[in-house]
């Protein structure tokens, strides 16, 4: 371990300790720490930082301007050049941008996350308490050597995420969902439900936003499968995108959402805004937590009645995961064609009993063979994605929904995924088709729209 690893580690240093050689202090200060036999080293690059920081926030004006970032960024700029050289601290270069650049974070931005946030390869960040920060690249989850002072200090960066949206997280709500400004979703958990500490995720978005193409680029669908869902969203077909966790429902949402005409007028319903749509006829709604009396709270359910009322072209729920799934489906029963939504299953079939349970969720009393009768007359189509066990991402099933036999939903699978083997360590497969024209094929058709047979694989070889 080198010299100032171990000084920043506030390791003791005695003279009775050998040094290696490529320890050995190379300038006075260092050597004076080395012969201190008892002391504790001082000024670490923590204690440093922390002593400097407090002092410009001494310092500045509290009724600046924050947002102009580049001014205060200028201005933190000067005042910490001058208070190193009031201190006579000499620093290097590197060391010295550093400890600009992690101070200015702590100041205006979201203090050791930043530098996270900026990297565009890292798609997901859990902090699991101050001294355990992991991250999600290539979809394999891997340590970092980023670390928060305390508790204290994780909870003021999460305090600086969710005020601004008029959101708290206290001993009495200790757990929030919140977003970024660039739409990337956060979550966080404090004690008492942790026990590890104050936990924040956040699921970034993509500073470009993910185009259809980019989708067939890393091999998530193919472009048969996408000429063809692109083709449901303008024939106005009403669809669910399922999938686990973290699987890319929200994304996918997002691009099939960019198929919609640009004329027409979109509700988005979210409980924190993620999706990114690019028309320019789109209103955003967002639910709200109760406040700290425990009233005042909006829900989905809410939103949802309530977007009826706003003469929707497209009523688009970012995620369906209650009671709301009734009203929703009955919009899409009562001429609001071509809604979106997302729902956490396994598969299409489990899809559908989600929906059956969320429904039941509502109160209703209603019989089963109804609320079936609802599906099946509002979806069709069902889009699922999955995870593949070497972290891509991938659309594995796209099934019609055709009606009732019965006391059945019949369901038809269009595409689905065949995976080949795995080759170093990547999953090989495509979406192929089944061969089968969905029975819907006439109101997309109605809508002007053609498709030739070899998109559902009628005269093609594979």
């Amino acid at each position: 371990m080198s010299l100032l690893r171990r000084i920043e580690k506030n390791q003791e240093l005695t003279i009775d300790q050998p040094l290696e050689q490529s320890e050995r202090p190379t300038r006075l200060e260092d050597l004076r720490r080395v012969r201190t036999p008892a002391a504790p080293a001082r000024d670490t690059f923590q204690d440093l930082k922390t002593r400097i920081h407090n002092k410009l926030l001494a310092e500045l004006d509290p009724k600046m301007d924050v947002s102009q970032t580049e001014e205060v960024r200028k201005t933190i700029e000067e005042m910490y050049n001058a208070l190193l050289e009031q201190e006579n601290l000499i620093l290097g270069k590197a060391d010295k941008q550093r400890l600009l650049e992690q101070i200015i974070a702590e100041i205006l931005g979201y203090g050791p996350i930043e530098p996270l946030l900026g990297d565009d390869s890292i798609t997901e960040i859990m902090v699991n308490g101050p001294r355990a920060v992991y991250i999600e690249r290539m979809g394999r989850i891997e340590p970092t050597d980023v670390r928060f002072e305390n508790d204290d200090h994780v909870l003021r960066i999460i305090d600086r995420i969710v005020a601004p949206l008029g959101r708290r997280i206290d001993e009495s709500q200790p757990y929030v969902d919140a977003r970024l400004p660039d739409g990337s979703r956060i979550n966080a958990v404090i004690p008492p439900l942790s026990l590890v500490g104050p936990v924040l995720t956040v699921r970034k978005f993509a500073r470009i936003p993910i185009t259809a193409q980019t989708l067939v680029e890393i091999g998530s669908i193919t472009p048969e499968a996408l000429e063809f869902c692109k083709a449901c969203v303008q024939a106005r077909l009403n669809m669910v995108i399922s999938g686990g966790t973290g699987s890319g429902k929200t994304t996918t949402l997002n691009v099939m959402s960019a198929f919609i005409p640009k004329d027409e007028r979109i509700i988005t319903l979210e409980p924190a805004a993620e999706l990114q749509l690019q028309q320019p006829h789109v209103v955003t709604l967002e639910t709200r937590p109760p406040n700290v009396e425990g009233k005042g709270e909006i829900t989905m359910r809410q939103l949802v009645i309530n977007s009826l009322r706003m003469r929707p072209d497209r009523i688009i729920v970012g995620e369906c995961r209650g009671p709301e799934a009734l009203d929703m489906l009955q919009a899409m029963n009562t001429g609001h064609d071509g809604s979106m939504t997302t729902a956490h299953s396994n598969s299409p079939r489990d899809t559908l009993a989600r929906l059956e349970t969320m429904v039941l969720m509502a109160g209703m009393d209603l019989p089963l063979r109804a609320i079936r009768e609802q599906i099946a007359s509002a979806l069709h189509l069902i889009m699922h994605q999955e995870r593949m066990r070497d972290g891509t991402r991938k659309i594995t099933k796209i099934t019609e929904v055709q009606g009732m036999e019965g006391d059945v939903i019949v369901m038809q699978d269009l595409f689905q995924f065949e995976q080949q083997g795995i080759e170093a360590g990547k999953v090989v497969g495509r979406l192929r088709p089944t061969g089968i024209r969905p029975k819907f094929i006439e109101i997309i058709e109605a809508a002007n729209i053609h498709l030739p047979p070899t998109i559902f694989g009628v005269g093609r070889r594979f």
